[in-house]
């Protein structure tokens, strides 16, 4: 159960993908940002070297993304195509390269496009899935497609996520040097006119970082968020977990391990990123190029702005700046968990299965029962007792309760107490609210606020669903 939620906490913060990260990193130069990609060698060797044999000759610099599907599988495909003063242009294609299927086509992994029914047909093209398409695409049907390598930050798929919501167009009938382009992504485009570089998702380049960061990392301008999946305010907390976006912030890309802890502390450093709140290191959770998660020392100072500084190779950033105040509470409900516009608490049942109504995707499990005691997470809920006992930078042994309580109203009426309030055992600055669901609520979609002190928090518009 605490690793799983670990894991989810961690990937509703990050939004990466379930593969291991072994490779070496490259950037998708676009007009839209960039994309940083992990390559997946180890799973994909030949369609990996295939890929680099195109990105080393230079290949793609000025293609553009000719294909966007989002119905059915939801994929923004590339690779095929380059813009010239004479228009589009095919790619010249080297030979095919042998099907490698290992890793499934979730949401932020790259594959190889194919020929219908050629499992052995990958030359140029390649697509982001930006959706989990993995029962469509890892079917022997018309696949397996081979998935070579994975978005490697939040900061990057919020960039891919932003190229597929772009409108796409039939230009067929311009002729037949548009052939291919029956569902081609453009900007400030009018059906019928002439295609110009500027209606075009371009890729610039795809450059190799070669795993080290070669310029001062850089904190884009109000780049320092409470986690995302727990409000993302410009506000956290001690013992809070924030996510500091930018440029050249690290040089490789993982979360922590078990390995990062010594006697339960954790980690100040992660390959050679440091970031320090108000002066006072920070506890490092997750390092990317354009991303890094820190959690909030207990000792950053409280009721001002806090300069946020990240150092990478001994080469710091210039200041950004967060908001500490000594309480900033925000429940778990990850954006995966956004649902026709209606945000649903990530809660899991006793048996650890999810509260859920079966609207949220790839989620499996059950709404809640009046009676039944549920288990919400949150950060920044502040300090505990025993008062002896630390709310970050350590795992919690034991349990422990909020020195500020909080109670649950459900549907605007219902008050519930929390059985358990504190940190959440074996977990590192998690806190654990032990819930019963009151009797009396009306099956569906029950509205929560989360009072803390007898106030609500800052996150509003928040749902469970109930069941009688």
């Amino acid at each position: 159960m605490k690793l799983y939620v670990w894991g989810l906490v961690v990937l509703a913060a990050v939004g990466a993908s379930a593969q291991n990260v072994t490779g070496p990193l490259i950037t998708f130069k676009t007009n839209f940002g960039d994309i940083n990609v992990q390559l997946l060698p180890d799973d994909a060797p030949l369609n990996v070297a295939n890929f680099l044999s195109y990105v080393n000759a230079g290949a793609y610099n000025n293609s553009f993304f000719h294909r966007s599907v989002q119905n059915g599988i939801y994929i923004i495909q590339g690779g095929g195509y380059a813009w010239t003063s004479s228009g589009p242009v095919a790619i010249n294609q080297n030979g095919a390269v042998q099907n490698e299927f290992k890793d499934s086509n979730i949401r932020g992994t790259l594959a190889m496009a194919l020929l219908s029914g050629q499992p052995n047909s990958a030359t140029n093209e390649f697509f982001f899935n930006n959706r989990d398409n993995s029962a469509q695409l890892d079917s022997t049907s018309n696949g397996p497609f081979t998935v070579f390598a994975k978005v490697a930050d939040q900061a990057s798929l919020q960039v891919m996520d932003t190229i597929a919501l772009v409108q796409t167009y039939d230009l067929t009938g311009l002729g037949s040097a548009y052939s291919a382009f029956n569902q081609i992504p453009l900007q400030n485009y009018t059906s019928g006119s002439p295609l110009v570089l500027g209606n075009l998702v371009i890729i610039t380049a795809i450059v190799q970082n070669g795993g080290t960061a070669t310029a001062t990392p850089s904190i884009a301008s109000n780049g320092v968020i409470m986690a995302s999946a727990f409000g993302g305010y410009r506000t956290a907390a001690p013992g809070a977990f924030i996510e500091i976006y930018g440029s050249n912030l690290a040089g490789t890309t993982r979360g922590w391990s078990a390995s990062d802890f010594v006697n339960g502390a954790a980690p100040t450093m992660l390959d050679n990123v440091s970031v320090t709140i108000g002066g006072v290191p920070a506890y490092v959770s997750y390092v990317s190029p354009a991303q890094v998660n820190v959690e909030i020392p207990d000792g950053a100072p409280l009721g001002g702005v806090d300069a946020v500084v990240l150092t990478y190779n001994a080469q710091p950033s210039v200041a950004s700046q967060i908001l500490v105040t000594n309480l900033q509470g925000g429940i778990l409900a990850p954006a995966s968990f956004n649902v026709n516009g209606k945000q649903y608490v990530a809660a899991f049942h006793a048996d650890n299965s999810f509260v859920t109504n079966g609207t949220v995707p790839g989620v499996q499990g059950t709404p809640a029962k009046a009676g039944e005691t549920i288990v919400i997470y949150g950060l920044g809920f502040g300090p505990v007792n025993p008062s002896t006992v630390s709310y970050s930078g350590q795992i919690a042994q034991g349990t422990s309760t909020l020195q500020n309580p909080v109670t649950f109203l459900f549907n605007g009426a219902f008050e519930a107490t929390p059985v358990y309030q504190g940190l959440s055992p074996g977990l590192t600055g998690v806190d654990q609210f032990d819930v019963t669901i009151p009797q009396g609520l009306p099956a569906g979609d029950v509205s929560i606020t989360v009072l803390q002190n007898g106030q609500p928090i800052a996150q509003t518009g928040l749902y469970i669903p109930v069941t009688q």
